[in-house]
């Protein structure tokens, strides 16, 4: 599954060195607004222990883990939705993503400028929401002139995508985002044709100072408590510490951690965030040549996650063979749940659960 999540936020929040650190991809970073013109694009790994509990049991060639494209996009300022900065640029790469990851400025650096003088993350945040807001509201009046004609011939179709833009547009009028209204599945239908930015998911990524590392500042809790009221997600990191960490080899990188006291690099946590913001689950195959888990969301059919794999795995579902790994952990192999009963089989009305082993049987 190519979905994406988009990194954005004001010029010198620490996107690219963020992104730099995430895909280890070289992208372009340096001390002044616009450093990144067109979007950079890496897959990103999604650090899972239940592949190293499956190999634990299972030997194979390799371990293939979920993963999540990330978009690193060039800094939005104040004036974007009217062409300020890369304007509509800017807005078009969002428009394509999956989910937000709104980097904020949660340090202070004298010799890294801020765009509006000093740090301060309410004001920050308020001015990229505003911008998706407006370019959101253009978006959704055309939307509107769009329909009424045919709406008004008494076309159904077009008279629900109308009603569904009249109700957005007047959430947007208030400042607030298109994700914040009460809207029904049939009404999600035609924000998602809409391509709305505010209608997509937003974890705030707080970038901090090595000195933070291991305690909120100030500034990270407020962007904590307004994450709180939006019902959104935090995950607070140290770019620069990210960063130097992806240059390491594992020995000294699990040094450098314990010297500061983490279990983990940020980047686990941000990826784990990421892949849970976007609604998604995980399956994994498992044999001599691949452990691999496969990215679906939550709620499909067996027949909808064998398609993960391939198109033809989907129409040719015949049924799946099914174990959990506590029970390949207890077992000790799967011979031993096939001659336990463990082995479960199931089929086109099973809904695949997070975790699940999966064997698929299909006709070509």
């Amino acid at each position: 599954m190519a979905l994406q999540a988009g990194i954005v936020g004001l010029p010198n929040v620490g996107k690219s060195t963020l992104f730099n650190a995430l895909t280890s991809a070289g992208a372009a970073s340096a001390n002044f607004p616009f450093c990144t013109i067109e979007p950079n694009t890496g897959m990103v790994p999604v650090p899972d222990p239940r592949l190293n509990q499956i190999n634990s049991i299972i030997e194979t060639q390799k371990i293939l883990p979920a993963m999540v494209e990330i978009v690193d996009i060039a800094g939005l300022v104040r004036g974007a939705s009217q062409g300020e900065g890369l304007g509509n640029q800017f807005l078009g790469h969002i428009r394509s993503v999956d989910a937000v990851l709104h980097v904020v400025r949660c340090f202070a650096d004298p010799e890294v400028v801020h765009v509006d003088g000093e740090v301060d993350p309410d004001r920050d945040i308020e001015t990229i929401d505003t911008e998706l807001v407006l370019a959101d509201m253009e978006s959704v009046e055309r939307r509107i002139n769009r329909f009424a004609k045919v709406a008004k011939s008494g076309d159904k179709e077009a008279k629900h995508h109308h009603g569904v833009a009249e109700k957005l547009l007047s959430i947007l009028e208030t400042g607030a985002p298109a994700r914040s209204g009460d809207w029904s599945d049939e009404e999600w239908e035609s924000i998602r044709d809409a391509q709305l930015i505010t209608a997509k998911p937003v974890l705030y990524v707080c970038n901090i100072d090595e000195e933070s590392v291991g305690e909120d500042n100030a500034w990270v809790g407020r962007v904590k408590a307004r994450a709180a009221d939006e019902g959104a997600g935090v995950v607070v990191i140290c770019g620069q510490v990210e960063a130097e960490l992806s240059e390491l080899d594992a020995e000294e990188a699990e040094a450098f951690l314990e010297d500061l006291g983490l279990s983990e690099p940020g980047l686990n946590r941000l990826a784990q965030a990421t892949y849970g913001l976007l609604g998604l689950q995980t399956y994994f195959t498992a044999g001599p040549k691949e452990i691999r888990a496969w990215t679906y969301r939550k709620g499909w059919m067996a027949p909808k996650c064998a398609g993960v794999i391939h198109t033809d795995f989907e129409r040719g579902f015949i049924r799946a063979e099914v174990y959990t790994i506590p029970e390949l952990l207890e077992h000790g192999s799967e011979a031993n749940l096939r001659s336990a009963g463990k082995l479960r089989v199931e089929g086109k009305a099973y809904e695949v659960q997070d975790g699940d082993v999966m064997h698929f049987r299909f006709n070509v």
